[in-house]
């Protein structure tokens, strides 16, 4: 990684990549670098192609979340906190330069949803091994 970054911004992008990580089994590691590492789906009928699932990018001033479910299933945000709420910049993504339990908590039951709508929208039809 070429830019210095805060060394808290490297403890909250690998607490946010082993949310990711968890579903590696189902999707396919598109990146997988020093402050950046991404997700696709394996080759989607649906769309013809791979489709972007997620990331986590460590940036200057801030590690960016990005989570293509809810783009593509806005619904899932209807129950977020207040308090995720406010990290969202755009449609998919949150951006942290702190992160407390309760939020990476929330962050990971919201990506665990993410995967679900995405395999019952047909855009992943592997079977789902995440019994951790």
């Amino acid at each position: 990684m070429a830019m210095n970054v805060q060394p808290e911004f490297q403890v909250i992008f690998k607490r946010l990549k082993r949310i990711l990580q968890r579903f590696e089994t189902d999707l396919v590691v598109q990146a997988n670098a020093s402050g950046n590492y991404s997700l696709n789906t394996p080759f989607s009928d649906a769309y013809a192609k791979e489709v972007f699932f997620g990331a986590v990018q460590v940036r200057k001033n801030y590690v960016s979340y990005h989570l293509m479910p809810v783009y593509v299933f806005p619904d899932l945000l209807e129950d977020i906190s207040p308090n995720l709420k406010k990290r969202m910049h755009g449609k998919s993504c949150f951006n942290f330069k702190v992160l407390d339990q309760e939020t990476l908590e929330e962050l990971e039951r919201l990506t665990a949803r993410g995967i679900e709508r995405f395999r019952q929208g047909h855009l992943l039809q592997t079977p789902n091994s995440h019994a951790k």
